[in-house]
């Protein structure tokens, strides 16, 4: 798990942009931006809805504390269209099949779900600072008023 202070571990990733566009993301393609990471497990699953419907209301708000918003899922590209087109998220959503990305930023590992153990998505969110560290991360996200613990965090 990684922890505040931490360097953010770089990444490549397919995904959409907020047009709904294919193209590559990177990590180091923020530098110098605050950037809210966050990994949820499947597109268009009620808690995973709730919570991209959360950041797209709310992203001028985390737009104007200078910081981007950046959804991950091992969901394949064909998936993020239909996710993005029928909740009009207005932010990247990334395509992290092979869980690599997840597995170096703790969000994927055993997890409870329904009282079974199973390898699967941990939603967490990390807010990477301007340089590349950790600023605040969180594990096992309560989806309800989670946009507004990033807010806080994020700070003015």
């Amino acid at each position: 798990m990684l922890k505040e202070g931490d360097r953010a571990p770089i990444f490549k990733l397919q995904g959409l942009d907020e047009k709904g566009k294919e193209r590559e993301y990177s990590l180091t393609g923020f530098s110098g931006r605050k950037v809210v990471l966050y990994f949820y497990p499947k597109d268009n699953t009620p808690g995973c809805t709730t919570e991209a419907c959360d950041f797209r209301d709310n992203l001028q708000k985390v737009v104007g504390k200078g910081a981007v918003v950046l959804g991950v899922s091992p969901d394949n590209i064909d998936s993020h269209k239909k996710f993005h087109a029928g909740h009009g998220v207005n932010f990247p959503l990334l395509s992290d099949r092979d869980r690599r990305v997840a597995t170096v930023y703790g969000a994927y590992g055993q997890k409870k779900s329904f009282g079974k153990t199973a390898l699967g998505i941990i939603r967490s969110t990390f807010i990477v600072d301007e340089k590349g560290f950790i600023k605040k991360a969180w594990y096992g996200v309560k989806v309800e008023g989670h946009v507004d613990e990033v807010l806080e965090a994020l700070g003015g």
